[in-house]
């Protein structure tokens, strides 16, 4: 009787899978990551006595957007398919009469059943179809139960210090390797494999990976608070980060990260408001403003003294100043004199459009046709000598210049009828000023 069973078994299950099967995944659910593939058969169908985990030769797999399909036969993947189609799995080996010609089917299904006959007319093979969700997995929220460490950096006034901050917001990730994935987290799954079972670990790794990746963040000179502002530089952290846990190990890669709020201790906030002020004070004019404004508002609160009398009030401020060692006009002049000296233009000069100065004062240097202000008899810029200054007297036709006399140094011609200038700036004809009355020289 066991015999004529396993005939029975082994003929009768061949015959049932010889049907070519339809695979079909509906949208899968946010919170799934794998689900099992099922046969599509309905009320009008006859393959619904073949075996669940028999895929025969020549069945289609359907793969929509957003999902991945892959075919374990055995328990090792033997197909994968990405692209949104129709998938034909035609190296089954699970023959059929409907598929690759009748003769050739009906040789092989024989075949299979004295294979089956062996194991007591049960087939001995596994074959399934899982179907992954490769779409963004959004709204995993996540947040700091502890303070994590986060560098401040402020290379404009040389700050750096390590606090101590919170924040909370959401991620998302997918699924990049669904090969990986199945191979190192679900596995042969009975039906599907959902989120929950992998959530807390991936929340606890995500936390832990936040402190190198705040550490790259204010290597580029992130400050905490923009955190906010910058959240595809911290996407791009977090995977540099988790690399090795879940791109090389589960197949998975963060998406994006969403930062709703990073808060810092009030201790942290006032040391670093402290510093901050205090650096600005190293530029004496900035100093020498703050102490205006409050000489400035200590004199108003002096006038509106009734008790001790202005007089005592703006003397007691007088000798806090005194006692200080500095006042405001000390501090603007030290500030003029730590600004850099003017960058004069190479040998030949810039455009003039492109170098302008403004002239030297009077007695503090002379101004070259270049553009350069210098202090010696040469020119910084182009090292022209400093044009000689005009000589007094008066200029002849011959270009003799200096001319004291009547006649000219030069040409021996005699002074112009214009007239001579006296030092006083009037012009005159005759020998003595009209306008002081003094002798011509």
């Amino acid at each position: 009787m066991g015999l004529i069973k396993a005939i029975a078994g082994a003929a009768g299950g061949v015959i049932a899978d010889q049907w070519r099967e339809y695979f079909y995944c509906e949208a899968i659910d946010k919170d799934i990551l794998v689900v099992k593939g099922q046969k599509r058969t309905s009320g009008r169908s006859s393959n619904t006595k073949g075996v669940d985990n028999i895929i025969s030769n020549g069945s289609i797999i359907a793969v929509a957007d957003g999902q991945c399909m892959i075919i374990v036969e055995q328990g090792k993947v033997a197909e994968l398919c990405a692209e949104p189609g129709e998938f034909v799995y035609d190296t089954s080996t699970e023959p059929s009469i409907f598929f690759g010609g009748l003769g050739q089917g009906i040789v092989a299904s024989f075949v299979n059943i004295g294979k089956r006959f062996t194991f007591g007319g049960e087939a001995p093979k596994d074959q399934r179809v899982y179907y992954f969700n490769t779409k963004e997995l959004i709204d995993n929220r996540f947040g700091t139960t502890n303070p994590v460490p986060f560098r401040v950096v402020d290379k404009n006034i040389g700050l750096d210090i390590d606090i101590a901050i919170r924040c909370n917001g959401v991620y998302s990730y997918k699924i990049v390797d669904p090969m990986l994935f199945y191979t190192n987290v679900c596995g042969n799954v009975q039906v599907a494999y959902s989120r929950e079972e992998i959530d807390a670990q991936l929340k606890a790794e995500f936390l832990t990976a936040l402190q190198p990746a705040f550490a790259k963040i204010s290597d580029m000179g992130i400050r905490y608070s923009s955190l906010p502002g910058h959240t595809l530089e911290l996407a791009e952290a977090m995977n540099e980060a988790l690399t090795a846990k879940w791109s090389d190990l589960r197949g998975l890669s963060v998406v994006s990260v969403g930062i709703n709020s990073v808060n810092a201790s009030k201790e942290d906030e006032d040391l670093i408001k402290q510093l901050q002020r205090s650096a600005v004070m190293r530029d004496p004019t900035m100093a020498g403003a703050v102490l205006v404004g409050a000489q400035s508002e200590a004199m108003k609160l002096a006038a509106a003294n009734e008790g001790a009398g202005p007089a005592m009030a703006f003397m007691g401020m007088n000798m806090a100043g005194a006692a200080g060692g500095m006042n405001a006009g000390n501090l603007f002049a030290m500030g003029q004199q730590q600004q850099p000296p003017p960058q004069y233009p190479p040998q030949g000069g810039y455009p003039q459009q492109q170098y302008q100065q403004q002239p030297p004062p009077p007695g503090q240097g002379w101004s070259c046709a270049c553009g350069a202000v210098n202090q010696g008899k040469f020119c910084q810029g182009c090292g022209q000598a400093q044009p000689a200054p005009p000589a007094a007297g008066w200029a002849c036709a011959c270009g003799q210049g200096g001319n004291a006399g009547k006649f000219c140094q030069g040409c021996g011609q005699p002074q112009p009828a214009t007239g001579w200038t006296c030092a006083c700036g009037a012009v005159n004809q005759g020998r003595f000023c009209q306008g002081c009355g003094k002798p011509q020289a």
